[in-house]
């Protein structure tokens, strides 16, 4: 039976921590210079509405490193739900390849690759959320803490794709979650809500970061106008600019807390030179992560383990 990556809820704690356990073991035979041919012969088709340098570079990378193929498909090369149906799109993907990763603006999109695709399909990201990220996110902290007990992150910023995903985390791995938004920047009021219903962790919505980051392990940030909302940018910045992350934030929060961004960082606004260049940053390990996660997931889906 093929398995899809749309959500991080698409696995059960136990195949998270499966998926984590396999990232720390790629990744040690990466560093180590230990090939892994998990995936040879393989072709993984990279449909891309929204261009990223980490996601185009991690997948086609990691791929190589498994023994496959990546092929990068652009806007230009494909007009998915324009010149051609998503489902047919995913149907003829399915007669060429083995696995499909697709970043798109449009969260159905990725929902009806999934449905028609016979083969596994992965979400590279959508409007809506961001589940690769933030299982790199997840498995980061684990490196750094040494365990997932007793975790505080705080997000700070617009509840968007990624503090979506970070909502779904909590729905499999119990933590103290806090969002710190201004009013009217909220996250999807149906993903707090169905996770707060499961009962395994803490959620809850802020409108004072500064309160909302005492005694946290992570601060975690996002650009404010994400991709398609370029014409907000200016109003946004000034909406925002209480939610800066800053040494004074960083301070608030305490030594203990770790600072991470899923890049692009537009320095000088969500966050300073200070924080991100800092001791308690670890975004380019965050960054990194990304490669050794989604090898994780591509073997793990493929089932190649």
């Amino acid at each position: 039976m093929k398995r899809d990556f749309l959500h991080i809820t698409d696995f059960t704690r136990d195949e998270i921590d499966e998926v984590l356990e396999l990232s720390a073991r790629l990744k040690k035979e990466t560093r180590e210079g230990t090939s892994h041919l998990l995936l040879q012969g393989k072709t993984l088709a990279m449909i891309f509405q929204k261009p990223s340098a980490r996601t185009r570079v991690s997948f086609e990378t990691g791929m190589y490193q498994l023994g496959g193929h990546a092929l990068f498909l652009s806007p230009a090369d494909i007009g998915m739900g324009k010149r051609e149906t998503t489902a047919d799109i995913a149907r003829l993907f399915s007669r060429y390849n083995d696995i499909i990763m697709a970043r798109v603006f449009d969260h159905q999109h990725i929902l009806d690759l999934g449905k028609y695709a016979a083969i596994p399909v992965i979400n590279g990201l959508t409007d809506f959320n961001h589940p690769c990220q933030v299982m790199s996110d997840i498995f980061t902290v684990l490196e750094h803490r040494g365990h997932l007990n007793d975790l505080k992150v705080v997000f700070v910023g617009d509840g968007n794709n990624v503090a979506h995903s970070w909502f779904k985390l909590a729905q499999r791995i119990p933590m103290e979650l806090i969002i710190a938004c201004p009013e009217g920047f909220e996250p999807d009021e149906n993903v707090v809500k169905e996770t707060q219903e499961t009962g395994l962790s803490s959620v809850s919505v802020s409108y004072d970061s500064y309160s909302a980051a005492a005694g946290a392990d992570v601060i975690y940030t996002d650009v404010w106008a994400s991709m398609g909302q370029e014409e907000e940018a200016a109003e946004r910045k000034k909406i925002f600019e209480p939610f800066q992350v800053n040494t004074e934030l960083m301070t608030a929060a305490g030594d203990q807390a770790y600072f991470m961004h899923c890049l692009p960082a537009h320095r000088g606004d969500e966050v300073t030179d200070e924080v991100i260049d800092g001791s308690q940053s670890i975004v380019f390990d965050e960054a990194e992560n990304r490669m050794h996660v989604q090898k994780a997931i591509m073997v793990y889906l493929m089932g190649a383990v």
